[in-house]
């Protein structure tokens, strides 16, 4: 059965949004939880100009916290989470909700498209950089512990990482249920050692005036891009709060910010500055510097711990990004797994896992601590933040039609911020954050090159292809009775409902017979995330024996088209699974002159190694014939 409803509801019990509060701080939370390894560090590298100072230390910090407040609080949390998508969030949701409330005017709505692909593009870039760094950022503890582990460290983060995406062909469910236990006992040790130094330090207590915060930034004179480029690495994570809306609701994620998470967080960057400035030689490792001795260790444990997770949640982020753009139409199909009977949200995509396992390693072989991957970290993230602005602006003034001076007002501002965070970023493209946007164009070429190869698909089909009605009526008209009929249903898939299916026609072609049952099968996917069973069949007979079936799934759905034809004997059409057959056209693309030949090339390439039909709509594979058909690009 495909899902019918966003997971979490609006108004959950007390116990089922304490333990949805709990699930979102081990999900959403884990990325931007680790932040506090690394970031502090590299705000005073050389490259920043930055020095160890009190007034410096106590200015850098209010950067840091204002950031979280202004970005995350105000920006994700108190406007993006209301953007909801019938209960799901993330960049192609949101893209979703963008274009329908422009739906009027096409050539913004293209362009509004082609924005949120470019989105989600970047955020496989933040896929690939978020394990590596988080993971080396962890282990680099070992240093603080004894100088003579750090030749293990680069070892050390590929077993782990290596590990993490071996495992993920078993599911998540069964350590999910740690997750938010180990990032909660996370956040409370960042609070109680950020609490312990500044008990020590009180001054930098006036790191929570915002004008110093303001006065730091602008005493840096042209200098503050690099400090921006380095406070970034507090905020990455920010958009997995309305990536995983769909998951655990608006609410709890709320409440894990405003309760445990930003106070956590806060109070451990309050704690590091605190220590510096008793003791300016911790600014080596200042997380670490943070436990004494004895405890170095078991922080490294924990801190890989709680890395491991916030790599999950990317992790699991890219599979159902990518579900949704092969739903969406934007890449080919691949084989997803489901991984738990009681989730459908947990699924594996093993194309994605080794793709993204071959990135990690490639980045950590290429940079080699987390420094350097820093510089590799936070233009991808930011850009995703600028582009969310520029699609929430068109729903909040097209979509909730709110007040004009409030939407440009909001958007001007929040606009401004990203500007200034994504220019702080783009002085590293050399040092680094060229990778993760290679990565990004990559994939945009692909998913462009995708979405366009299928069009220019389904314009040959069409121009080619016959039309149903017209067609069903001549094969009453000269005896469609006479002819053999086999005892059994007969499914045809069609892209297009209007057409006859190629197979259909071969099968006429070539054994002269037709079924007692023909059913014109079409699979359409729309721009919500669910749809309930009670609208997902358009089932129409055309003519005794021969009927027309549209069944229209969300991006979020589970696509299952037995089990919807199940649905279809109460509405006069019997379709027993062991009497029942599925005819598919598979498409053999042979290149013609016309389009550029590299393109045709990569497309006829994903084409032959797309996923068949039959596994993704989760047909019996007993049951199906694959009938060719070539189609001249």
């Amino acid at each position: 059965m495909t899902a019918t409803s966003a997971p979490a509801t609006a108004h959950p019990e007390r116990a089922g949004l304490a333990a949805l509060t709990v699930g979102a701080i081990g999900v959403v939370y884990g990325d931007i939880g680790t932040s506090p390894l690394y970031t502090v560090k590299e705000i005073f590298t050389p490259a920043t100009g930055v020095a160890v100072a009190p007034d410096t230390l106590v200015g850098a910090i209010s950067a840091i916290v204002w950031a979280l407040t202004l970005v995350v609080t105000l920006k994700y949390v108190v406007l993006i989470l209301r953007a909801d998508n019938r209960g799901e969030g993330g960049g192609l949701a949101l893209t979703a909700l963008a274009t329908q409330a422009v739906r009027g005017r096409p050539l913004l709505r293209r362009f509004l498209l082609l924005l949120g692909v470019c989105g989600a593009t970047l955020f496989y870039g933040d896929s690939v950089i978020t394990p590596a760094v988080s993971v080396m950022g962890a282990i680099e503890g070992l240093e603080v512990a004894s100088p003579e582990l750090e030749r293990y460290v680069l070892p050390l983060s590929l077993v782990v990482l290596v590990g993490l995406f071996v495992v993920q062909k078993h599911g998540t469910h069964a350590v999910g249920r740690v997750f938010g236990p180990v990032i909660l006992l996370w956040f409370a040790v960042l609070a109680v050692t950020g609490v312990l130094q500044i008990a020590q330090e009180p001054t930098i207590l006036a790191a929570l005036n915002p004008l110093r915060a303001l006065a730091f930034l602008l005493d840096r004179g042209w200098h503050v891009l690099a400090v921006v480029g380095a406070i970034v690495l507090a905020l990455t994570g920010a958009e997995a709060l309305y990536a995983d809306m769909g998951h655990f609701g608006a609410r709890p994620i709320r409440i894990a910010w405003t309760s445990i998470v930003f106070p956590a967080l806060a109070l451990n960057y309050l704690g590091q500055g605190a220590l510096l400035m008793r003791e300016p030689a911790a600014i080596d490792n200042p997380f670490y510097r943070l436990f004494p001795a004895a405890l170095v260790l078991p922080a490294v444990g924990l801190a890989a711990l709680a890395a491991v997770i916030a790599s999950q949640a990317v992790i699991s982020g890219a599979y159902s990004m990518t579900k949704q753009a092969i739903q969406l139409g934007f890449l080919p199909r691949m084989r997803v797994r489901n991984t738990s009977a009681a989730e459908a949200g947990q699924i594996y995509i093993a194309s994605v896992n080794w793709a993204l396992l071959l990135g990690v390693v490639g980045a950590v072989l290429l940079f080699r601590s987390s420094s350097a991957l820093a510089g590799a970290y936070g233009i991808a993230v930011t850009l995703t933040m600028m582009i969310t602005t520029v699609l929430t602006f068109f729903v909040i003034r097209d979509g909730w039609r709110l007040p004009r001076p409030l939407a440009w007002g909001a958007t001007a501002f929040f606009l401004a911020l990203d500007a200034l965070l994504v220019a702080g970023c783009a002085i590293k493209i050399v040092d680094g954050g060229w990778f993760p946007l290679a990565l990004g164009a990559l994939l945009f070429v692909l998913m462009v090159t995708w979405a366009r190869g299928r069009a220019a698909v389904q314009t040959l089909l069409r121009e080619d292809g016959i039309e149903l009605q017209p067609f069903i009526e001549s094969l009453q008209a000269f005896g469609d009775a006479a002819r053999p009929r086999a005892t059994r249903t007969a499914i045809y898939p069609v892209a297009n409902p209007a057409l006859v299916p190629p197979a259909l026609l071969h099968n006429l072609k070539h054994y002269q017979v037709l079924h007692e049952r023909n059913v014109v099968l079409t699979v359409m996917f729309c721009e919500r995330p669910y749809v309930p069973e009670a609208e997902q069949l358009q089932l129409e007979e055309l003519a005794p024996s021969f009927w027309r079936l549209i069944i229209t799934y969300g991006f979020m759905d589970q696509p299952d088209v037995p089990a919807a034809l199940t649905r279809c004997e109460t509405r006069g059409l019997r379709a027993e699974p062991a009497e029942t057959s599925y005819f598919l056209s598979r498409e053999t693309l042979v290149p013609r002159t016309g389009l550029a030949h590299w393109r045709e090339a990569l497309f006829a390439a994903m084409s032959r190694n797309a996923s068949g039909a039959a596994d993704y709509f989760r047909l019996p594979g007993n049951a199906v014939v694959e009938l060719g058909t070539k189609v001249q690009l």
